[in-house]
């Protein structure tokens, strides 16, 4: 034995869909292990599957609907607990920091469309939409 006391479970790797929910980078496991299978989340540069193991140290790239995030494994954890303490179980790259950030700077500075009615245009509207189209 390496020193564990029988009957404790060893914590110093976990599945990857696992550790993903548990820092909250996706809300369900089976969304941590779908963005898996499609190529969102790569290990130490190459695209990884949901059953990989993970540990301190490892370098993760995720792409999620917050952004990319490129990060380095902290710690590892099978249980999903309150946002600080997920927080603790990774940090992330200044680089991708500051991508992200300048990222949500453009979104802001984008103009918003507001397209206004909801529902099929009215009769006044589709007489112009083919006035603008040349049929009318």
């Amino acid at each position: 034995m390496d020193g564990a006391i029988p009957g404790q479970v060893r914590m110093d790797r976990v599945r990857l869909d696992k550790w993903l929910w548990a820092a909250r980078f996706f809300k369900t496991r089976t969304l941590a292990a779908r963005a898996c299978e499609l190529g969102r989340v790569e290990c130490q540069g190459r695209p990884s599957k949901p059953a990989r193991e993970v540990s301190a140290g490892d370098l993760l790239r995720v792409k999620n609907s917050s952004g990319e995030f490129e990060i380095e494994v902290l710690g590892v954890s099978e249980i999903r607990g309150p946002a600080p303490v997920a927080q603790g179980l990774y940090r992330e790259t200044e680089a991708s920091r500051e991508a992200r950030l300048k990222l949500a700077e453009q979104r802001k500075a984008q103009p918003q469309v507001d397209f206004g009615r909801d529902g099929k245009p009215s009769k006044r509207d589709r007489r112009k939409i083919e006035r603008l189209r040349g049929r009318g």
